[in-house]
This record gives structure tokens, sequence and C-alpha cells, in this order.
């Protein structure tokens, strides 16, 4: 496959797979629509999107950077939506304190800030483990 043909396959892919986590995201929230939110101007939710979509990408090119072929970017960037899910799930456990959706909800940007983070920072070490 030429280069330019193998870049807009990639492409197309990371769009799609990035597209899923965010509707699978959307759903896995139960008080607020992410992208309801996000037309009202709630920042927190928006950095908290931006995290994940930021967070998938970077495992993706990490993924694209290690694989000989597009079906194990396909599994990777799945397996990197997952983890990215975990990671998320995790967060909103150890903040025993508050709940992580409601803070978003409330346009905490502190909460999205940390949730942003949280999904970069993963995002970098899930990347670095795929080889």
């Amino acid at each position: 496959m030429g280069p330019f043909l193998a870049t807009f396959v990639y492409f197309v892919i990371s769009v799609v797979i990035v597209l899923i986590g965010l509707f699978i995201f959307e759903n896995m929230t139960r008080k607020y629509k992410d992208m309801d939110e996000v037309k009202k101007g709630n920042q927190a939710v928006a950095l908290s999107i931006s995290g994940k979509i930021v967070g998938i990408c970077i495992v993706l090119a990490f993924a694209i950077y290690n694989s000989t072929h597009i079906y194990e970017t396909l599994i990777w960037g799945a397996y990197g939506v997952v983890l990215q899910l975990i990671a998320y799930v995790l967060f909103d456990l150890f903040t025993r304190t508050f709940s992580v959706e409601e803070q978003l909800l409330k346009n905490n940007v502190a909460v999205g800030t940390i949730s942003m983070g949280v999904s970069i920072g993963l995002a970098f070490v899930i990347g670095a483990s795929i080889t």
C-alpha cells in the first residue's frame, strides 16, 4: 500500500476509533450528555472530552508507530479505548469525597483539568507499552 493511501487509511481508522470511544464515554455518563454540556459552554466537560480525544489519539499514534499491519492498529486502538475507560472509572472511584461526573456537570474546571491530565498521562503509559 502506498504511503498516501496508508496515511488515509490510518486517518480513517483513527477517526472511527475516536468517535466510538466518545460514543462509549457519552453513554457512560448518566447525569448529562457531553455535547449538550459543551453547547452550554461547560469548560470542565470540554476539558475532560479533550483529554479523552488526545488520550485515544496518543495510543493510536503509538499503535501506528509499532504496528506492521493495519489490523494491529485496530486491536491496539480498541484496547487503548478500553484502558482509557478503565482509567476514567478508577479516577471516579479514587475521588471518594466527590463524584467526578457531578463536578463536571457543575463546570468544576479543576476536576475537568485533572480528568484531562489523567487521560493524557495514562495514554502515554499505555502507548509506551505497545511494542
